[in-house]
């Protein structure tokens, strides 16, 4: 669509695919009406992402279920990461949330802290925060885990990231989480395997 712009990180599938992509709404821009068939899941980056059931300013979290319609617009612009057909028909409620509420986080070991987003079954998904000169142990995921870096850098095994960053890793994958000037990650587990 005229003003929308979306850049692949990954598709399994044709137009219609599985995928998660980054996607970019001009200022006054708009999508035609569709379903999402196997549901949607979005984390806004900037600027504010509208639709009928709201406006979403950057932090904003959604999940919409499998067969939920919307028609996204933006009046200021936003940019979005965006999970295309990734839920199980099981998955029947719609969720909103605004990740920078205090209330959603509480802190972990190693100075670090976690907001909850999502937990089922079939998945995890919670925003991280590290701090500067942040050293992490090694950490292993039995069903992969996905991180994409919002704000900061993040060091994982000796190579620097930075903000944008989106890293997947397979089934029993590993690494050594670190951080520099400290880091705000989206990181989804146990949905790879």
């Amino acid at each position: 669509m005229a003003g929308v712009e979306r850049r692949m990180l990954e598709r399994d599938g044709g137009e219609v695919a599985r995928a998660t992509s980054l996607v970019r709404y001009a200022p006054g821009s708009s999508f035609s009406p569709h379903s999402h068939g196997a549901g949607e899941e979005f984390l806004v980056l900037d600027g504010v992402f509208s639709d009928e059931t709201g406006d979403f300013p950057a932090g904003s979290y959604v999940r919409n279920p499998p067969g939920s319609r919307h028609t996204p617009s933006s009046g200021p612009g936003a940019v979005i990461l965006v999970k295309l057909r990734q839920m199980p028909q099981e998955e029947t409620s719609s969720l909103r949330l605004d990740t920078r509420d205090p209330a959603l986080w509480h802190d972990l070991d190693l100075g670090r802290q976690e907001a909850l987003l999502f937990d089922a079954p079939w998945e995890r998904v919670v925003m991280l925060r590290l701090p500067p000169n942040h050293v992490g142990r090694p950490e292993f995921w039995r069903h992969g885990a996905e991180f994409f870096l919002v704000e900061g850098d993040l060091v994982v095994d000796d190579t620097l990231h930075r903000a944008g960053t989106w890293l997947r890793l397979p089934p029993g994958g590993g690494a050594t989480l670190a951080s520099n000037i400290g880091a705000l990650l989206y990181r989804k587990t146990g949905h790879l395997g």
